[in-house]
C-alpha cells in the first residue's frame, strides 16, 4: 500500500471521500491543496460506461481545451523536403524520415505527439510495436496523418490533448495547471467532458458518463457530481 506523506495526509482532511462536489466547489479544493513547489497539472478522471474490449465500444478522439494545458509538447514529425521544412517552421522539435525512425527504433523517444504525412506511414507503420502502446502511433481519424503538417504541429503545441480509454473503461487527461483560475479549468473540464459525448460509441449501453473525479499532480482526488458539469 502506497505510504502518503504529511502534506498529502493534510490535505485529505480538507475533502469527504464519499461525497460529490459540484464542479466549481470541486476545483477549488483541487486548487488549495496543490501546495507542492511546481505547478501541479489538475488531472481528471472519467470512468465511462464501456467495454473497451469490444470495437464498437472505443472511446477515442482529440481536443483543442479552450485554455490549453500549460504544458509545452514536444512534437515529432515524419516528413520529407517542403513538408519537413513547413513542421520546423510550425515548431517541431524532431523533423524527419528513415533517420527519425532509426532513432525511434533505438530507444530516443523524447517526444509526446507524433506526426506523420500520409506518404511516410510505410516508414512509420514498422514503428507499431514501439509507438502504438505508448500512444504514441499516428492516426488520420486523430488529424496526427495529414499532409498539413504545420496545422497538427501548431494545434499540438496550443494545448490540444489526445484521449483514449483504457481497458477498466477509465479515460484520464490533464486539463490544465493548478495556477490556472478555476473558471478556466472549469471550461476546460466541460470541453473535454463535450469531446467525451461526442465520442459515444455506438456500443454503449446505459449510463454514458458513470463517475468523474479530478485532483492535482500530488494531491488527493475528489469525487464530482457529473450533473454540475453538465449544467
Amino acid at each position: 500500500m502506497a505510504k502518503h506523506g504529511k502534506r498529502f495526509k493534510k490535505a485529505g482532511e480538507t475533502i469527504n471521500r464519499q461525497n460529490f462536489y459540484d464542479l466549481g466547489d470541486a476545483l477549488s479544493l483541487v486548487k488549495s491543496n496543490a501546495t507542492a513547489k511546481f505547478d501541479e497539472t489538475v488531472e481528471i478522471a472519467v470512468n465511462l460506461g464501456v467495454d473497451p474490449k469490444h470495437a464498437d465500444q472505443m472511446v477515442r478522439g482529440v481536443i483543442s481545451l479552450p485554455h490549453g494545458t500549460g504544458k509545452s509538447l514536444r512534437v515529432a514529425v515524419f516528413a520529407k523536403g517542403d513538408k519537413a521544412k513547413e513542421a520546423k517552421d510550425a515548431g517541431a522539435d524532431l523533423v524527419g524520415a528513415d533517420d527519425l525512425a532509426e532513432k525511434i527504433q533505438n530507444g530516443e523517444m523524447n517526444f509526446d505527439r507524433c506526426v506523420a504525412t500520409p506518404d511516410m506511414m510505410a516508414v512509420v507503420g514498422k514503428l507499431g510495436k514501439v509507438l502504438g502502446p505508448r500512444g504514441l502511433m499516428p492516426n488520420p481519424k486523430l488529424g496526427t496523418v495529414t499532409p498539413d503538417v504545420a496545422t497538427a504541429v501548431r494545434a499540438a503545441k496550443a494545448g490540444q490533448i489526445e484521449f483514449r480509454v483504457e481497458k477498466e473503461g477509465v479515460v484520464h487527461a490533464g486539463i490544465g495547471k493548478a495556477s490556472f483560475s478555476a473558471d478556466n479549468l472549469a471550461e476546460n473540464v466541460s470541453a473535454f467532458i463535450d469531446a467525451l459525448n461526442k465520442a459515444k460509441p455506438s456500443g454503449a449501453k446505459g449510463t454514458y458518463l458513470k463517475r468523474v473525479s479530478l485532483s492535482s499532480s500530488m494531491g488527493p482526488g475528489l469525487k464530482v457530481n457529473v450533473a454540475s458539469i453538465l449544467n
